[in-house]
């Protein structure tokens, strides 16, 4: 891949590109291609400690936790402008990373990720506390201080996004950070560090560790010096997490799975909910924690919104994710391929109709058709399993109280969408709806400015992004001054 401006490949550890101490390496893979991209080095429990002490140094010392907002600030705006100047080079080395289609990590992910850093940079000199009157011969405030070192473990799907949703804050606030890429795609987090580093982060700040979530991740949870986990991932390793970290009583935000339910009514328009859907069900081939793979729809509308999506599936052009025109890549890996094909064969067994697979000819690469299924049932594991993959199901429903039953007939919080033209009804099944983030006549957009995650269960507790996402990285401190 000589064409590829690869990053360092080593362990981002006090300011440093190390050499693991195990001397372990791993290869991460183009999953279109299966050719090997790049080794890159993996952390063991000893790296890690190293990283977490290296942050914890820097976190006591100051030079970050206590720097002025406004500079803090000027840190995260330089990467921001850094990012936006390499923008082609870095969404090449996601595209081929990740499987995701070159177009779309230019259109999304890159600019997400800009976006994200410029507004937690706004909010770098902003983090003010209070002052609570309680007696007239004493001043009592509040102030709003940075937690510590926080361990940011991000998923594969989004790896650059993802971990500028945990960075971006997190660096705001004035934590250090450990961040463990995923081992599927570490590599435009190790690009975001050299960045990072470019830009005058203090040594330490940042450091980053690449690994396996049983070595790498398990000695970071585990760590004794990290004061908070932010995680993205599957709910098993979410609850794993969470049962670590209740050991240590330290604070923990997961944003975990979703089964998003798209709650279409009769009088919807049924070809702008095709097309939403579509896209929401299909983009980066279904792995996507907030993917549409849930439809349900109004009884009477159902045979016209099936005929519409079809016709809209048919035009998805599966291939080369650097290739012009590509609309959906690969799977990332072999057993995630392996997965999603074996839950189309458990539904097509359990009594779902195959109503639509596309073409996906190629030779090499971990390719799945996009796949709709209809007469799905409650009770199937296509309706209530977390996929990941672009496998879509259709349940009919009668009436609005058992469409709206069945949306929330799901261990899942994460979002939902709703269609319908009439405003009180939209609100109406708007407000019903147990998700995080409900998009009524549209699917799928997210913004920095908006809180985001799941309202417990299999999607998780917490919120990234927006205001809130402040309070991952802070704690109040009352101060009483006697006067």
């Amino acid at each position: 891949m000589s064409q590829l401006s690869l990053p360092q490949l080593a362990l981002l550890i006090d300011g440093e590109w190390r050499a693991p101490m195990s001397g372990r390496h791993f290869d991460t893979v183009n999953p279109a291609s299966e050719e090997i991209i790049a080794t890159v080095a993996e952390a063991d429990r000893d790296d890690v400690d190293a990283a977490v002490q290296s942050a914890h140094r820097a976190f006591l010392s100051g030079v970050w936790s206590r720097r002025n907002g406004i500079e803090r600030a000027r840190v995260l705006w330089a990467v921001a402008a850094r990012l936006r100047e390499l923008e082609s080079d870095i969404a090449v080395l996601e595209s081929v990373d990740a499987g995701k289609p070159l177009a779309a990590t230019r259109r999304q992910d890159i600019r997400a990720a800009v976006d994200c850093l410029e507004y937690f940079a706004g909010w770098a000199d902003k983090l003010e506390g209070r002052t609570v009157p309680v007696r007239e011969d004493a001043l009592t405030y509040v102030s709003r201080e940075p937690l510590g070192v926080v361990a940011a473990i991000v998923p594969w799907n989004f790896p650059l996004m993802n971990a500028v949703w945990k960075l971006a804050p997190a660096l705001a606030c004035g934590c250090s950070v450990v961040l463990k890429p995923a081992e599927l795609t570490p590599l435009s987090a190790l690009r975001l560090g050299e960045i990072f580093l470019e830009c005058g982060l203090p040594r330490g700040v940042l450091n980053i560790v690449p690994g396996y979530g049983h070595i790498t991740g398990q000695a970071l949870i585990e760590h004794p010096l990290v004061s908070k986990i932010s995680f993205t991932g599957s709910p098993g390793v979410g609850k794993h997490i969470m049962r670590t970290a209740s050991e240590r009583a330290i604070h923990v935000g997961l944003e975990l799975g979703g089964k998003s339910p798209a709650l279409i009514f009769a009088d919807a328009d049924l070809e702008a909910a095709a097309r939403a859907v579509a896209s929401g069900a299909f983009f980066n081939a279904g792995q996507v924690c907030s993917a549409a793979t849930r439809v349900l729809v109004a009884r009477e509308a159902h045979d016209r919104f099936v005929d519409s999506l079809t016709a809209r599936m048919a035009k998805i052009r599966t291939g080369d994710p650097l290739a012009a025109g590509t609309s959906m890549g690969p799977v990332i890996s072999r057993k995630q391929q392996d997965g999603i094909l074996d839950a189309i064969e458990g539904a097509k067994k359990q009594g779902a109709t195959l109503a639509y697979a596309g073409d996906c000819d190629s030779p090499r690469g971990f390719f799945v058709p996009p796949t709709l299924f209809t007469d799905v049932t409650p009770d199937m594991a296509i309706a209530q399993k977390e996929i990941f993959g672009p496998v879509l199901g259709v349940t009919a429903f009668d009436g609005d109280a058992q469409g709206v039953a069945l949306a929330n007939d799901s261990r899942y919080s994460l979002a939902a969408s709703v269609w319908s033209q009439d405003i009180k009804r939209a609100h109406a099944a708007a407000r019903a709806v147990r998700a995080g983030t409900v998009w009524v006549n549209t699917y799928g957009h997210t913004d920095t400015r908006l809180p985001w995650g799941g309202m417990g269960g299999e999607s998780g507790v917490g919120r990234d992004l927006g205001r809130d996402a402040l309070e991952n990285y802070t704690e109040q401190k009352a101060v009483w001054v006697q006067l």
